[in-house]
């Protein structure tokens, strides 16, 4: 079955009219009108092509301002998210700075202890100075790493028996970490060696405070007490004797010295008396 659009079927069945007899001069001018028309026509045509794909000055002007500004508000954006991540950038830097100098102490520390232990003082205090200059001062992380050193350097002088250096890095020690007792005892040790007794059994003291059950720092007291007792009785004779030196030089020009004067100690007060003898 043949399905015939309705429109064509029309189309068929409409007569078609004569043809009208020619004009000449009418045919002339339906021409010249025609072909005017069709002038006209791609004209426009050409017009309105060219309005369609190209833009006018004034739209090309428009546009041209409105790119530039768009393009500045972005350099404006990328400049101020490049400002705002510079900090970022610097403060994750320093972090890593600091990180890396903490490990490059702790291996120096590392090796410092294991010279300690095989007897090669001199060597691990150069291992411990190393682990002090590399490790960053005065962050929190690294505080106690060189507080460690200081008091390790400490103990190598200790061995070493320059004891005055050993009280030295205890105490910088110490300064960094009040609690450190390894620091306190080494300290304490080399004050006795020193005989600064008082100075020794004042650290014990302190390691009381700390750990009131401390048996060690206990006996070292016990055992310090009488020392410092002995010694100061020895630096009043001394200092006694200095003063008997200087008055005979003064009253010998009197006939007289220090001995015509006689010192006499109350047992209930400690304190002299003193009187004059022919």
């Amino acid at each position: 079955m043949v399905v015939i659009d309705p429109e064509e079927t029309v189309l068929e069945n409409t007569p078609t009219p004569p043809a009208p007899a020619p004009a000449p001069s009418k045919t002339t001018t339906d021409s010249t009108s025609s072909e005017a028309t069709t002038t006209t026509t791609k004209a426009a045509a050409v017009k309105g092509s060219d309005s369609d794909g190209f833009e006018t000055a004034s739209e090309s002007g428009v546009s041209d301002n409105e790119e530039e500004q768009e393009e500045n508000v972005n350099k404006e954006i990328s400049s101020k998210n490049t400002t705002e991540d510079q900090p970022k950038q610097d403060t994750q830097n320093d972090d890593e700075l600091i990180q890396r100098g903490i490990e490059e102490a702790n291996e120096a520390k590392l090796e410092g202890n294991r010279l300690f232990g095989n007897g090669q003082y001199d060597e691990a205090l150069l291992q411990y100075d190393v682990a002090l200059q590399v490790s960053p001062p005065d962050v929190p992380s690294s505080i106690e790493l060189r507080s460690i050193c200081h008091s390790n350097r400490g103990v190598c002088f200790l061995k070493l028996g320059k004891f005055e250096d050993t009280i030295k890095e205890c105490s910088k020690a110490i300064e960094l970490n009040p609690s450190y007792m390894k620091a306190l005892v080494r300290r304490g040790e080399a004050h006795e060696k020193l005989e600064h007794f008082e100075e020794a059994i004042a650290d014990m003291k302190k390691i009381l405070e700390l750990d009131p059950s401390n048996d060690q720092a206990k006996r070292t007291i016990r055992r310090l007490e009488p020392l410092a007792a002995a010694k100061r009785e020895k630096m009043k004779e001394e200092m006694i004797g200095k003063l008997k030196e200087m008055g005979n030089s003064l009253l010998g020009r009197f006939g007289m010295s220090v001995d015509n004067f006689k010192a006499v100690q109350d047992p209930n007060t400690g304190s002299y008396s003193i009187s004059f003898q022919r």
